[in-house]
């Protein structure tokens, strides 16, 4: 969905203001999108994108997390996709610089490794703007081995110039 009203305000209750409540109905609207399900059944790991240890403790849990875990319960791994140090907020900032500030921020656990090689995953977050979170998480899985990475996520905002 366009990340514009009311679904701004819905996500910011999600997400901002300790909102977990909103997890079940939000997955249930990004499950009913036409090309999710296939991508979940087909996937054999779907994975959360990880925030920040910061992050996490601001926030008191991941929204990611929580959607992946609505969407496929049995197939959600909240700890195998790493994220290796904060990044200052991606929000306003082109494209370029946002994938300058994820250069190295994320990592598939290094003694599980061998879970991810040739595995089909599904990479769950709750906003898009430019792709650069997703693109740089994605990276990490595929050169961990994954067979291929499939994004879902529920909002695609504007990106900025």
């Amino acid at each position: 969905m366009d990340y514009g009203y009311p679904w701004a305000g819905i996500m910011a209750e999600f997400k901002f203001r300790s909102d977990p409540g909103w997890a079940a109905s939000l997955a249930a609207l990004l499950r009913s999108t036409p090309w999710a399900e296939p991508a979940l059944d087909a996937a054999q790991r779907v994975l959360p994108v990880p925030l920040s240890r910061q992050r996490l403790q601001e926030r008191g849990f991941n929204q990611a997390l929580l959607l992946a875990q609505h969407l496929a319960p049995h197939k959600t791994d909240g700890t195998l996709l790493l994220r290796l140090h904060d990044t200052a907020t991606q929000r306003g900032l082109p494209r370029a610089q946002r994938l300058r500030n994820l250069r190295g921020a994320f990592a598939v656990e290094p003694l599980r490794a061998t879970q991810v090689q040739g595995q089909h995953i599904v990479l769950v977050d709750d906003v898009m703007t430019t792709g650069a979170t997703l693109e740089a998480a994605a990276q990490a899985l595929l050169q961990a081995g994954a067979g291929s990475v499939t994004g879902l996520v529920l909002a695609r905002t504007e990106a900025p110039l």
